[in-house]
């Protein structure tokens, strides 16, 4: 992360996206990256899709986010009834190649990571979901579930800790009020 204005931290900031994507070698990178966090407000930059981030950045801070949560993409699809909601709320698809960018040209701070499939796997499926691997290994096949994506998240808010020692991650500048109106 790079030095940037202080951004004073609304409560909503205290919260992050999660979401994977085409994996990319960063230039002076040794790992793939293929998943990004950025905090909440990023989503009301001004070169992320309006409403879209907005409607999004309403959906992720909901009242019932703990503290420094991390959501993945694949929960906020889980709640918008398993993606059918999505239409009333944003052209997902859109925001996060938004995101994407404003995390690659250095307009946004971000946490990226490079997942393995198996973990990736968890996080791209609702947080109920199971995902079945099969382990060379032992010949058999393996169930990995909620306690698994859960611990997948928790070493990802560790990481995001470790990062955030210095400053907390920089939404960008500009940023759209939180008090988008409804539609």
């Amino acid at each position: 992360m790079t030095t940037h204005p202080v951004h004073e931290q609304s409560a909503t900031s205290r919260t992050y996206l999660l979401f994977a994507h085409e994996p990319y070698l960063p230039p002076h990178g040794l790992r793939e990256v293929n998943c990004t966090i950025v905090a909440a407000d990023t989503l009301l930059h001004p070169h992320v899709r309006q409403p879209d981030g907005a409607r999004t950045h309403r959906v992720l801070v909901n009242g019932s986010r703990a503290e420094g949560e991390i959501v993945p993409l694949a929960t906020l699809t889980h709640e918008l009834d398993g993606g059918t909601g999505w239409h009333r709320v944003a052209d997902w698809e859109r925001v996060v190649h938004d995101l994407l960018t404003l995390t690659r040209f250095g307009s946004c701070d971000s946490l990226s990571v490079g997942l393995p499939a198996l973990e990736r796997a968890l996080i791209c499926n609702g947080p109920n979901s199971q995902v079945i691997n099969y382990n060379p290994d032992t010949g058999r096949r393996e169930i990995h579930g909620p306690e698994q994506r859960s611990a997948v998240l928790a070493a990802l808010r560790r990481q995001l800790s470790a990062a955030e020692a210095e400053h907390p991650l920089w939404p960008g500048g500009g940023l759209l009020p939180h008090a988008w109106p409804a539609s």
